[in-house]
């Protein structure tokens, strides 16, 4: 598969076969998100990994995730950043978090492309209690935490959503 077919390809999965999911594979995945470009070079990004077991058990019962099939995927990759790693300038008119939160969803786009090229499905979720997340994993309090990544073999076939058109997405060519 290449590039262009991964991104064909890929959809937002919410229903996982209990399946494990390698160390190998992971570290796959957390490959692809090291090799992304970050502003300066910085590489703020930060992934908590949470498999089944004792912290997954700990993030249900605090009901972290409002949606529950995050807690149905046999892997939960938890996305941080800390915008402290980024100078600030006065050049332009940009925060660190700002940094932060663009290298970070760079990082896990080449995160979740090379997920679907191994046959995983994912899914973005930004709809968490980001303050008990960092509670629970013991996170640093400066770190973001934009979105987490459930991971898993898909057990579901969700149908392509309809994209616009390219005409109606472009807004000046010159």
């Amino acid at each position: 598969m290449n590039v262009k077919e991964a991104i064909n390809l890929r959809k937002s999965v919410r229903k996982y076969k209990d399946q494990e999911i390698s160390e190998e594979i992971v570290a796959e995945l957390l490959e692809a998100a090291r090799l992304a470009p970050s502003a300066k070079n910085t590489q703020s990004h930060r992934y908590f990994v949470v498999k089944n077991g004792e912290i997954k058990d700990k993030l249900v019962k605090s009901q972290v995730f409002k949606q529950p099939f995050v807690n149905e995927a046999p892997l939960i990759i938890v996305c941080c950043a800390d915008p402290a790693k980024y100078p600030k300038s006065a050049e332009v008119d940009d925060s660190p978090e700002n940094y932060a939160r663009i290298d970070l969803s760079i990082a896990a786009s080449f995160l979740v492309l090379r997920a679907t090229e191994l046959g995983l499905g994912t899914v973005f979720v930004a709809w968490i209690y980001r303050d008990k997340i960092k509670e629970i994993l013991n996170l640093p309090e400066n770190y973001i935490i934009p979105f987490v990544i459930p991971v898993g073999y898909p057990a579901e076939e969700p149908a392509l959503k309809p994209r616009k058109e390219l005409s109606e997405i472009i807004i000046s060519k010159k």
